[in-house]
């Protein structure tokens, strides 16, 4: 009895520290967008998202954070297309053409890992390294290339996990009947669709928010680029220069960029939603 008594009272433990955890995210992800709405909804206008800056907008006075939102948006499909293409044959080799316990499986996973946990910065570091060797310029390229480096970890070790969890008899059941390893990717991926759009939702949030990455090799400008040599700006890039202003209206409009890109993060994610369940309706 008195063992019972214990394991109940760590279970109740246990429970009150999760709903304190929960209240305590929950709390803090309501105390931002406050803060955010607050300081951002009164100089939200048409103006904001449809023109770029003028040569007064650093003052606080006309333009907008058109160059920002296209160059951000121009980014994250950048890197997601790129990085998808580099991601899914890693995943689909580690998986489909090595052993089950393969040393280089496992040690691409582990190399995976360490790259997921390096700081966005390191990348940008890195980024502008190369850039220096190639003699590239600060442009959407080298943007595109380092937020690409930074998420390919992300969408490799997300889709790898769902990869693993197809049973290893539906591969089997296909090898046996005849087909070959690459007749079953197509199944396969129609399989893990939804885990594969969860990864880009991931990646997406870390690119399309990151700034460190983008510091030294997107550059900034107040033009919309039109072609990929040309210097873009990013909307954290945007939330960082006009909060260092000492203008109060400039750094509000800080704020009004933030939620734009909350906004934009919350609509990509309601679409990965209603696309992930599509996808599960259609699933073999």
């Amino acid at each position: 009895m008195r063992h019972i008594r214990i394991k109940r009272i760590e279970e109740k433990i246990f429970k009150g520290l999760m709903i304190v955890a929960t209240l305590a995210i929950v709390v803090s992800l309501f105390l931002i967008i406050v803060a955010i709405v607050r300081r951002g909804l009164p100089v939200m206008s048409w103006d904001m998202i449809s023109k770029i800056p003028t040569g007064g907008f650093y003052l606080g006075k006309e333009g907008g954070l058109l160059n920002a939102i296209v160059g951000s948006l121009y980014i994250v499909v950048g890197s997601i297309s790129l990085g998808l293409f580099f991601s899914l044959p890693i995943v689909l080799y580690i998986n489909l053409y090595l052993p089950e316990k393969s040393r280089l499986a496992q040690f691409t996973r582990l190399s995976f890992d360490v790259l997921f946990g390096i700081p966005s910065i390191v990348y940008g570091a890195f980024g502008f390294t190369i850039m220096v060797y190639l003699g590239i310029r600060t442009s959407l390229l080298a943007g595109i290339l380092t937020v690409t480096m930074l998420i390919i970890p992300i969408l490799i070790r997300s889709i790898d996990e769902v990869i693993r969890r197809v049973p290893k008899e539906m591969k089997d059941a296909a090898l046996s009947l005849g087909a070959t390893r690459s007749e079953i990717i197509k199944p396969i991926l129609r399989q893990v669709a939804p885990g594969i759009v969860t990864a880009i939702l991931l990646s997406v949030g870390r690119g399309i928010g990151d700034a460190a990455s983008v510091l030294f090799t997107a550059g900034y400008t107040d033009s919309i680029p039109t072609s990929l040599s040309q210097p873009v700006a990013t909307l954290p890039l945007a939330i960082f220069f006009q909060l260092s202003s000492p203008i109060a209206e400039v750094q509000d409009r800080a704020y009004a960029a933030a939620l734009i890109l909350t906004v934009i993060v919350l609509i990509l994610s309601i679409a990965a939603r209603f696309y992930s369940r599509k996808f599960s309706k259609n699933k073999i």
